[in-house]
């Protein structure tokens, strides 16, 4: 009974605990710019299918995808003994019954070895992913600036919690099948993995009784404190990612938008009938302020973007695709995303392990000294960063879970030219050219054919001699 009551406490306060993250990270997503998602459920319930659930953009490499197949496929079938240890954690002992699902007969059977075989092969996949980032040196988009101090720790934080998680799960199996055995009975369920490791326990019923809940309560408290350890780490993907590609754009990549309120102005200067509309006023009816253009801090992004930080997976394969960065500049489109992320959490809500905002020696931006005025734009994200964009979509196109890193970067650009007049000097001089000529290059209207005429000058004597 006391069991009973104590894991009750325990899933109430962490199941709580949890639900109070989240609701700090859904406060952060919705300071964004309101944006209409609304609609094409079928066309979202497809992608979600594909890309979210069936993973379909991780099989660009093959390696990693079957790598994360196995760990993903485990952590979905693992779960459904967590359903089981939570049934008999708050009534087993009540009513004194074990292994609660044993009524499945033989697909409990085939349940438990399923389990114990993608434990094994969970161990074994971590144990690549363990090495792929830290072996000296690690690959190429395992690295970077954005990459050090506690990413690069989080990242190793979470691969030891799951091998300690399938550790914890044989080790109450072992110990529960050499107990059944000591006494003549039958555990239900088939164990292939557990039954070659019992020999390694000892054989006395107490000690074995001791071990088998140790092994329960360490498992089930691990899943737990993991539980809550998903917000403040890039892990949060795990949850993240279903409601981040089903919100996900579905016009065409590349395809920018338009600012409303300058397509009503070019819309009055092109046809005089048109009526722009009013401006959008405060419920008591009084103005409201006039909105940015383009972004300069998180809350001038869409929430989609801000949907989109929470849900990155900080695996690199969009920087690892970035042709400015792979030409040695500094945008990083992962970086982008990182910071968007840590400046909604410096801004607004953190969640309860403050994820530490620390690149490491090597970063190469300013650290911020001025929290209190600083910004997204260059508080955390350079000018130099944004303009090395070649908007060439690799990097949406590339990201396993459909974030869209070139819609902030076009955002913060549109600032930086419509709010600030702080576009680089070539640019400035196509504008300019635009404005005067109608096209990006300085020269007249009037002479813009003269490159034809000069070369019917050129060919015409030719065309006269064969006559």
């Amino acid at each position: 009974m006391l069991q009973s009551l104590l894991f009750a406490l325990l899933l109430v306060a962490a199941f709580g605990l949890f639900i109070w993250q989240v609701r700090k990270i859904r406060a952060n997503i919705l300071v964004g710019r309101d944006r209409d998602m609304s609609g094409n459920a079928a066309e979202r319930f497809q992608k979600t299918l594909l890309v979210a659930f069936g993973q379909q953009k991780m099989f660009k490499r093959m390696t990693p995808a079957l790598l994360h197949l196995v760990v993903y496929v485990g952590f979905l079938v693992i779960n459904i003994e967590v359903i089981e240890i939570v049934i008999d954690g708050l009534f087993g002992n009540i009513f004194g019954f074990h292994r609660s699902l044993k009524f499945l007969g033989p697909v409990y059977d085939v349940l438990m070895a399923t389990n114990e075989i993608l434990a094994a092969l969970v161990i074994a996949a971590v144990a690549a992913f363990w090495w792929r980032r830290n072996s000296n040196p690690p690959l190429k988009r395992f690295s970077g600036p954005e990459l050090r101090m506690w990413p690069k720790l989080d990242a190793n934080i979470i691969l030891y919690i799951e091998v300690a998680l399938m550790l914890a799960l044989f080790f109450m199996n072992t110990a529960d099948l050499k107990l059944h055995e000591l006494r003549g009975e039958d555990l239900p369920g088939t164990f292939p993995v557990s039954n070659l490791l019992v020999g390694l326990l000892p054989s006395a019923e107490g000690t074995l009784h001791v071990l088998e809940r140790l092994g329960w309560w360490i498992h089930i408290t691990g899943i737990l404190l993991f539980l809550n350890y998903l917000p403040s780490s890039k892990h949060f993907h795990i949850i993240m990612a279903f409601p981040n590609v089903w919100y996900s754009r579905l016009v065409p990549q590349g395809q920018f938008s338009n600012v409303e309120s300058i397509t009503n102005e070019v819309k009055a200067m092109m046809d005089p009938s048109f009526v722009v509309p009013p401006a959008p006023t405060a419920p008591d009816g009084s103005a409201l302020a006039p909105t940015p253009f383009g972004a300069k801090d998180v809350d001038d992004l869409p929430w989609t973007n801000l949907l989109n930080a929470y849900s990155c997976t900080e695996c690199g394969r969009c920087t690892s695709v970035c042709p400015a960065n792979l030409t040695g500049k500094l945008l990083s489109p992962r970086k982008i995303i990182m910071d968007t992320r840590d400046r909604m959490e410096e801004k607004y809500n953190s969640p309860l392990i403050f994820r530490p905002n620390v690149y490491g020696e090597e970063a190469k931006h300013e650290p911020i000294t001025d929290l209190a005025n600083a910004t997204l734009l260059r508080g955390k994200v350079t000018p130099e960063e944004l303009w090395a964009c070649t908007t060439c979509n690799a990097c949406v196109e590339s990201c396993p879970v459909n974030i869209n890193p070139l819609e902030s970067i076009i955002e913060m650009r549109r600032f930086l030219v419509l709010e600030e007049s702080a576009a680089p000097n070539s640019l400035n001089v196509m504008f300019s050219n635009i404005e005067n000529n109608g096209a990006p290059w300085a020269f007249s209207p009037s002479d813009r054919f003269n490159w034809a005429d000069d070369l019917f000058a050129a060919e015409k004597p030719a065309k006269t001699a064969v006559a």
